[in-house]
Formats: structure tokens, C-alpha cells, sequence
């Protein structure tokens, strides 16, 4: 369409919209003089108010996808976009139709919303569009749609999207006023949605009832964050304020965006808003809710705009049975003055789930998926430990009564800290351990210096107990009679006993991740993370695993969990291939093993049995589904328990302990000098993972998200950060950079694309190319380095969940380009490190029994004439690096020093001289220690060696633990 026939449109609907609806006829006979297909566009404008509402000024970019498009979008039914089948319409919005589609790979339905061709060539509108999927790609919450990914086939830009099922919120309204008790747990998922998006430094700015997805399962999902505004930071490479369309404060600052019933009066007014416009929306949905009725109208959008900057609600219209505690927080949220309103979404939904758990309130019980909530969250709960006598009477008195006389009909919620100057140590411990009676917590946190040890916390008490002997404590777990419990240290199993005692060490387990204990006073652990599952009676290991582990399926076995009869249980088998992890149902006498449910990629397979249900975590959600322990049969519904859960553990008698978050939440890239003093921050908080400074030092590359990684790059200097790939299906990570600085390498190691090690260019001109596929299951391939002269690349070959089968491979880039196994090791290899002049290979191994640095010499001749596949013999010799425990080994650019982490978080050095063909090795020096995350690539040097950057968490990211007493009443039983 022509800029002309447009500005013909806009002409003819400006004019009729002056008019009186009954003189609009007849004008419009004589405007678009017998053009019918003018007159239904200028009609559609006119029919619709909310479209209106975004033509108060100058047309918004909603009205020109329907006015400019040239693309008869309903010939695309049936039509394929890449892998997507285009099946039926959905509906318009954001700046495009919106279809149901299948994904002709997966076998799955999709919602797709596609720009149209001539909208697509403008650059402006596209870049928005794109914006509005980085926008939605990293937003990861369960009460928002998801985003799948882009397609852009046939010059048609699609956004595939999860397809939310059922009835909107606009819908549910028109039938009458929603009860309190459930308009409620809807308001609490609206609210906790955006807390989550303005943490991550987005509003939605649209957010309406027509915007909002009720689910049969409940949950609420909020749709199309295609209006959403970065508040700071660079979420998103370039900037938002670019585009006139989205920038309220820039030169068109007169443009209204979002629908004129909902918006806040600074929006408006087409001034600049931030996220206390959410806020303000908010508060109009929740009003709605109640009433059945819209808060704010008028015959036209004018009047409409009117009533929201001048007329104030009817506070008599709200029901009777309305908490008073509510009606406040509506005052508050509907406040005209932006300074003067509620502040923050997380105090909204703080008193929505204090108003849903209030004994005796006339809510009733707590909703299902409560949360106690976010970040903030744990300022209240350190108030409740602060008024210790009451938090101690509540606790004790809801498990006296749950204990000795029957189940509250309401859930009972509170929260524990660690004890002071410790932090809950959830990315590499099992989590919490409650007894099976239900009455004593165990836990093992980590103190200032990196050290665990176990602590034990009777439910009655505000005070946690230190037990001494228990170094290096992780993953506990309990006997059956709650009296002693089972943990891991320094690579064996032990026990003590739950009032203290001496330690007794049951047998060896280098590597496990959990243990059960049943009645017999038989222990079920897994080793070691690449051997099978073993039974343990008194001081004996059995000498043969009860399952041993099936390489060609899995790459682990982990947290067994036996059932009621002390003869079946349950346990995670994981690796790369999706097809076969996840929780299987098995017996001590071998009768039984089979899967019970799959797990898939970025789940963890914790799973507990536990008053007739089996509890899992799938997608961050606890869920609960009815179990038959001794058959190992799933039936009935699945009940979401809680969200954004990281660990958990429950009691037989319905006491459930979690923890919340993200995999890699609150993580900062922070620099450091060699003294150990923080001298930076490299922008917010994140998930991120393995990270690389570039050749020069100016650039930094790393992968960041959950549970799927992506690559990024940030100019050190400027501060701005670039996506190189975006592809929420596929883990990619392990960033290495070409000696140039060019391209990157990374692994892709799990997820449904193709796996293996990629390069793509470093200023993300240019797409990704597949260098080396993995091979079958259960291998995994990784780049670790690439040679100074750019001929080689060092990677790893094995499993990334414990690299007890990793070796270091060489795939040369010059020659038959085939791989080499670069040095045969009795044990694990992995993470080999080019020196900088190209001769020599720094290394972590295990062949000593631990983890330690070692150097060999590179002799890039001896590899190529090396027949492929098979070891490069190597007779030139080898120095072990580290003293007492090492890994990350890192080098300086002169090639004199090199840099690893020793046990607990020391960061060393070592100067090494070479001497013709060997290698002169002082001792190693203490430089300082470093909080390190958990991953395999958790800091850099630069490359003169006075500067660190490290992965590491956030100083007061310290979330306590939830703990619910009767959570069966969130299932609604």
C-alpha cells in the first residue's frame, strides 16, 4: 500500500471520527466515493476503540500492520513456514496476525505471529519486531508465554510462541464478578509475572484482560510483552529508545501505546512511564475482577482518556466480602499520582498471598503455586525471625497439631535463614533434608571461607546446630527412624548421628549426588556420577552395584530414593539423550527397571515420594501427581505445589522444605586484582556460565541462561552487549576465541538441535558453522582451546555431567583435518590450555586420585603425522603444576605463569620457566580466594596477568528456604 492511499485512510478516519455515528455514513459515501475496500479499512479503524486509542496522535504500529499490509495473511492457512504448518487464525496483535500452527519436528502446537512483507522491509518496524522476541527470549517464567523462537521463512518474519489454551481473562470477566477466592491466585500469577519481568528490567505496558490466558490447570499466563520497555542496562543489543514507536520520550513523545481502559494517566498522556504503569494496570485488572465491570470508560476513546486522568473509582461497587487489606492495596495501585502509588509489583503480591494464607480470612485456603516469593522476599522473612517468639509458636503449634490430632485445613508457611555468616549452597549441594518424622531439618551451607558442614534445625526452634566432624558435608539424607543421618565428604559415604556423636565412614564415593536409607538400615547411593547405583550395610559397600550403569543409554545415575517397602525405588538417569533420562521406577532384586516419566533437558530429576503422591520438578515447578508406590504405576492430575523451585524435600507426614531461584540467579561478573580486591562489576546479575577474554583483553565471551545457554559478547570498554546465537532448544556454551579474535568456538552439548562444536563470527556478521559433530551417545564434544597459530583446536571428549569419561582430543584445521586423540590417561582428562607461544598444553586430570594441573609439551608435527583416532604419544615429559588440588588452569600472555583454582576457591600461581625442551616450575603462590560459581569455565585472566574476571554470586543472594507444613491443601484435597 502506498504512502498516499494511507494518508487517504488516515485523512477519511480523522474526519469521521469527528462526526456523530449517525451523520458517519453518509460522509463515508461521499469520502471513499464507491471504494469498498477503503471504506472497510477506514470502518475497521472506527469500530474499534482500542485501535483508537493508539491513533490519538499519530498512527501506532498495530493500525499500520492492518492498514499497510499487502500479504493476504488468510492464504497462509495451510501454507509452511520452515518447519511450522500453518493451521488456523488465532486473532491480530502486537504488529501482526497470530496463527495456530504445528511444529512439523516436534510434533507440537504453536502460536506463530507474523509481520507482514511490506512492514517487514521497514526497518524500523522489523527491528522492533525483533526486540519484541529478544525481549520475550529472556523472560523465563512460568506465568509468562514463552517464546520458541524466530522463523524467517518466505520474507515473512514469524515469532513462534507458546500456545496458551483456554479462555482469556476478558472473557472469564463477561461472564460476572470473579469470587474472591479465586480472583485472588489469579491477581497473586499476574503479579509474580511481572515482578519477575521488572527484576529483569522489563514493564509490559499493555497488560489488559484480553492480554491475560486462564489455563484448566489454573494458571495464569500473561501474553504479549511486544510493548514491553527496557527500564536499564542493555538487555538487548542497540537501543529502545531508537524507534519512535516505542520511545515515549523520544521526538514523537505524543505516541500512546496500550489500550486507553487500562493505561496509567502518565501513559496517557503520552509522557515517559516506567513500571509503576504496570502498577497502575494492575490494579484496573484486579478492580475488574471484582466487579465485573470495566473501571474506566466513555462513548469514545477521548472520553475514555478522560476518565482515567479525572474520574476516580467507585470503591463502593467492590463486593462486600472484599478484605479490607485489599481494597487498600487497590487505593494504592490506583493512585493518580505516580510518586504516591505503590511502588513495587512484589508488595502487591506479598499481600495477596499473606490475605490467601490468613487463618480463618475469608479467602480460604492458600491458592495452589503460592510462593513466598522473589527477591525481597527473604527482608520479611528475616522480620518473622526477628519476632522469634511468634514465628517459634506458629511453627510449633501447626506441627503439634499436624502431628498429634489431625492435618489444618490450611497450608502453614514460613521461612528459615541459614545461620549467620553461612549461605544455603544450592548449586552444588542436594538441598535441604527433612527427617521422616517431619520435626528436624538438615542442611549443609557454606561459610565465608567455602567450607561446608552440616547443620541440623528441630522445626521448633529458631536456632540451627552445628555438627562437628562434618567437613565437606553434602547431600544428606536420613535413616528411616529420623534419628541419624547420611552424607558425603572427601569422597566417602558417612554417617552420624542427629544429636551428634562421632562420624563413622560407611564406604567410598568419589563423585555421588544423594543416598536413601529404608528401614532395614540398608543405604542406596549412587558412587560416583559415571558408575552405578550401590547398596551399603554397616561399614560394607556391596561389591556389586544393584544396577549398573548403561553407557550406551546414560552418562549417570543419581538421587535413588527408595519407597515405602524398603524394596522398590526411584532414581534419575540423565546424559545428552532425551529420549531416555529422566525418573525410573526400579527393585532391589533387578525384577523391575523401567522408566516412569521422561526428564527433560534443563529439568533436574529430584523426585520424592510422600503421602500417596510423587513430587518432581518439571519446568521450575514442584509439581505432585498421585503415585502407586508398589506397583510404580503415575494416575490422576498433576497439581503444581510451587514455582521457580530449585530443590526440595518432604516428610510422610505432609511437611514440604524448597528452595527457589534459577539455576545460575544472582550471578555477577565482577574484576579483581591479584590482592583479591573487587574492583568492578560487569553489568546486573544473571545466570551466567563459562566465560573467555578475547586475545587483546577488550572483549569478554560467555554464554548466559537457563536452562539452555546462549553465546553473548560484551565490549569491556563501552559496556555493550551482543546475542550471537539465540536458539531456546539447544544448550550452547564453553565460548573459545580464534587467535585473531574473529570467531568464537562453542559447544553445543545438549538440547534438540544438531551437537557438536560450531564457530561463528565474533561481531555476529554471519551465521554459525558446524565444525565437528559429536558422535553418538552418550559423547559430548567441547572446545577447551585454540593454538596461537590458529592450525589447532584442543576440545573434550565425554560426558559434561562428570567428566569421568572426558579426554582431551586435537582437531587440527590444516591437513586430513580429521581428530587426533591428543594424550591417552588412565583417568579423566579435560579443559586443555594452549600456551600462548603454542608449545606446551596445560591440563586438568584426576589420574593422582584428584583433581590437579599438569603441563605437557604440543608438538604440532608429531599430531599430524599421528593416524587419526589414535593417541599422540608422548615421550617428552610432564609436570604436574598444582600441589594440593587444582583445575581451570589459565596462562599468561608471555607464556612465564600460569593461574588455577585450588580446593575451596584459591586462586594460585605458579611461574614456569622453559628450559630447551622442558619446563622449570616454581612453587605455587596464594594470591587469593575467589567465590567462584559452580561451572567449567568460572574465571579469566587477563592477559598481562594482574587482573581476574570470575563468575560469582551475588553478595546478598541469600534465599531462605520455604517451609510449608500441610502442603496437600494447596492440591485442593
Amino acid at each position: 500500500m502506498s504512502s498516499d492511499r494511507w494518508s487517504k485512510i488516515e485523512e477519511i478516519y480523522h474526519a469521521a471520527l469527528k462526526l456523530e455515528e449517525n451523520r458517519r455514513a453518509s460522509f463515508l459515501d461521499q469520502a471513499c466515493q464507491g471504494d469498498e475496500e477503503l471504506r472497510r479499512e477506514v470502518e475497521s479503524l472506527l469500530a474499534s476503540d482500542a485501535k483508537a486509542a493508539d491513533f490519538i496522535e499519530s498512527p501506532a504500529v498495530e493500525l499500520l500492520a492492518r492498514a499497510m499490509t499487502d500479504v493476504d495473511l488468510s492464504s497462509l492457512i495451510g501454507r509452511q513456514l520452515g518447519i511450522y504448518q500453518i493451521l488456523s487464525p488465532l486473532g491480530a496483535g502486537g504488529m501482526g496476525e497470530v496463527y495456530r500452527a504445528r511444529d512439523t519436528r516436534l510434533n507440537r502446537t504453536v502460536a506463530i505471529k507474523i509481520l507482514s512483507r511490506q512492514l517487514a522491509e521497514r526497518a524500523d518496524l522489523r527491528q522492533r519486531f525483533e526486540r519484541e522476541a529478544h525481549a520475550l527470549a529472556s523472560l523465563n517464567h512460568p506465568n509468562i508465554a514463552s517464546i520458541y523462537g524466530l522463523e524467517e521463512s518466505s520474507d515473512l518474519p514469524a515469532l513462534v510462541m507458546e500456545l496458551v489454551e483456554g479462555p482469556t481473562l476478558g472473557e472469564r470477566i463477561a461472564q460476572g464478578p470473579i469470587p474472591i477466592d479465586e480472583a485472588l491466585p489469579i491477581a497473586r500469577q499476574i503479579a509474580e509475572a511481572l515482578e519477575y519481568a521488572h527484576e529483569k528490567g522489563m514493564f509490559h505496558r499493555d497488560l489488559k484482560p484480553a492480554n491475560l490466558k486462564l489455563t484448566a490447570e489454573g494458571v495464569v499466563k500473561v501474553l504479549d510483552f511486544g510493548l514491553a520497555k527496557v527500564l536499564e542496562g542493555n538487555i538487548v543489543p542497540g537501543n529502545l529508545e531508537d524507534s519512535s514507536t516505542l520511545g515515549l520520550t523520544s521526538t514523537q513523545s505524543g505516541i500512546i501505546l496500550g489500550t486507553a481502559a487500562y493505561m496509567a494517566p502518565e501513559q496517557a498522556r503520552g509522557s515517559a512511564v516506567d513500571k509503576r504503569a504496570d502498577i497502575w494496570s494492575f490494579g484496573v485488572v484486579l478492580y475488574e475482577m471484582l466487579t465485573g465491570k470495566r473501571l474506566f470508560g466513555g462513548e469514545t476513546v477521548s472520553d475514555t482518556m478522560a476518565s482515567v486522568l479525572k474520574a476516580e473509582p467507585n470503591w463502593d461497587a467492590l463486593p462486600e466480602e472484599v478484605p479490607a487489606a485489599i481494597r487498600k492495596l487497590l487505593r494504592r495501585c490506583l493512585t493518580k499520582d505516580r510518586r504516591e502509588r505503590l511502588q513495587a509489583i512484589g508488595e502487591a503480591r506479598i499481600e495477596i498471598a499473606e490475605c490467601l494464607s490468613a487463618p480463618g480470612g475469608s479467602v480460604g485456603e492458600e491458592a495452589a503455586g503460592l510462593k513466598p516469593g522473589n527477591k525481597g522476599w527473604w527482608r520479611e522473612q528475616l522480620a518473622w525471625v526477628l519476632a522469634g517468639a511468634f514465628l517459634v509458636a506458629a511453627i510449633v503449634g501447626a506441627v503439634s497439631y499436624l502431628l498429634l490430632v489431625r492435618a489444618p485445613a490450611s497450608a502453614v508457611v514460613s521461612g528459615i535463614l541459614p545461620p549467620e555468616k553461612t549461605q544455603f549452597n544450592f548449586e552444588t549441594d542436594s538441598g535441604p533434608a527433612l527427617s521422616p518424622d517431619g520435626r528436624t531439618l538438615a542442611f549443609s551451607p557454606v561459610d565465608a571461607s567455602g567450607k561446608t558442614m552440616l547443620w541440623v534445625r528441630p522445626l521448633d526452634s529458631t536456632s540451627a546446630r552445628l555438627l562437628p566432624g562434618t567437613e565437606g558435608a553434602d547431600h544428606p539424607f536420613w535413616s528411616a527412624d529420623s534419628r541419624a543421618i547420611g552424607f558425603f565428604a572427601v569422597g566417602k559415604l558417612k554417617t552420624i548421628e542427629a544429636s551428634g556423636g562421632p562420624v563413622l565412614v560407611v564406604g567410598d564415593a568419589p563423585g555421588s549426588t544423594g543416598g536413601s536409607w529404608n528401614r532395614e538400615g540398608t543405604i542406596l547411593f549412587a558412587a560416583n556420577l559415571g558408575k552405578g547405583l550401590y547398596l551399603a550395610a554397616g561399614s560394607r559397600v556391596a561389591s556389586v552395584p544393584v544396577i549398573e550403569l548403561d553407557v550406551s543409554k546414560h552418562s549417570f545415575y543419581s538421587y535413588p530414593h527408595f519407597l515405602p517397602d524398603g524394596k522398590h525405588f526411584l532414581y534419575w538417569a540423565g546424559g545428552a539423550d532425551p529420549a531416555t533420562g529422566g525418573i525410573y521406577f526400579a527393585s532391589l532384586d533387578g525384577k523391575e527397571n523401567r522408566i516412569l516419566m521422561l526428564v527433560k533437558g534443563g529439568d533436574i530429576g529430584f523426585n520424592m515420594y510422600a503421602s500417596g503422591f510423587l513430587l518432581y520438578i518439571h519446568d521450575s515447578t514442584l509439581m505432585a501427581q498421585s503415585f502407586d508406590p508398589e506397583r510404580g504405576l503415575l494416575k490422576g492430575d498433576l497439581y503444581p505445589v510451587a514455582e521457580r523451585v530449585i530443590l526440595f524435600d518432604v516428610s510422610q507426614n505432609g511437611v514440604l522444605v524448597y528452595q527457589q531461584g534459577e539455576w545460575g540467579e544472582g550471578r555477577r561478573l565482577a574484576w579483581f586484582d591479584r590482592a583479591g580486591k573487587e574492583l568492578d562489576v560487569i553489568g546486573d546479575a544473571g545466570p551466567y556460565f563459562q566465560l573467555r577474554f578475547s586475545p587483546e583483553g577488550s572483549k569478554l565471551a560467555f554464554d548466559m541462561g537457563a536452562p539452555n545457554g546462549d553465546i553473548w559478547v560484551e565490549e569491556l570498554e563501552r559496556g555493550v552487549r551482543m546475542r550471537l546465537t539465540n536458539d531456546p532448544e539447544t544448550d550452547k556454551g564453553l565460548p573459545v576465541w580464534s587467535p585473531e579474535g574473529r570467531r568464537i568456538l562453542y559447544g553445543a552439548t545438549s538440547g534438540r538441535g544438531r551437537l557438536g562444536i560450531y564457530q561463528i563470527p565474533s561481531n555476529g556478521v554471519g551465521g554459525e558453522e558446524l565444525l565437528l559433530p559429536a558422535e553418538s551417545f552418550p559423547q559430548q564434544i567441547w572446545p577447551t582451546s585454540w593454538s596461537p597459530d590458529g592450525k589447532f583446536i584442543l576440545y573434550s571428549r565425554g560426558s559434561l555431567d562428570t567428566l569421568v569419561f572426558a579426554q582431551i582430543w586435537v582437531l587440527p584445521l590444516v591437513g586430513d583435518r580429521r581428530p587426533r586423540l591428543f594424550m591417552q590417561t588412565p583417568v579423566a582428562s579435560y579443559d586443555g590450555q594452549f600456551s600462548p607461544d603454542g608449545r606446551w598444553v596445560a591440563y586438568s586430570s584426576k589420574e593422582s586420585g584428584r583433581e590437579e594441573v599438569y603441563v605437557v609439551p604440543f608438538d604440532a608435527a608429531k599430531v599430524l603425522i599421528t593416524n587419526p583416532g589414535s593417541a599422540n604419544a608422548n615421550t617428552e615429559g610432564k609436570w604436574q603444576i598444582s600441589a594440593n588440588g587444582g583445575s581451570f588452569p589459565r596462562w599468561r600472555r608471555d607464556s612465564k605463569e600460569i593461574f588455577y583454582l585450588a580446593p575451596g576457591g584459591q586462586m594460585m600461581a605458579v611461574e614456569v620457566a622453559e628450559k630447551g625442551n622442558s619446563l622449570e616450575v616454581r612453587k605455587p603462590v596464594l594470591l587469593f580466594k575467589a567465590a567462584a560459581s559452580f561451572s567449567l569455565a568460572p574465571y579469566d585472566v587477563a592477559p598481562d596477568g594482574k587482573r581476574f574476571i570470575i563468575n560469582t554470586k551475588s553478595r546478598n543472594d541469600n534465599t531462605p528456604l520455604t517451609l510449608v507444613v500441610n502442603w496437600m491443601a494447596r492440591l485442593g484435597h
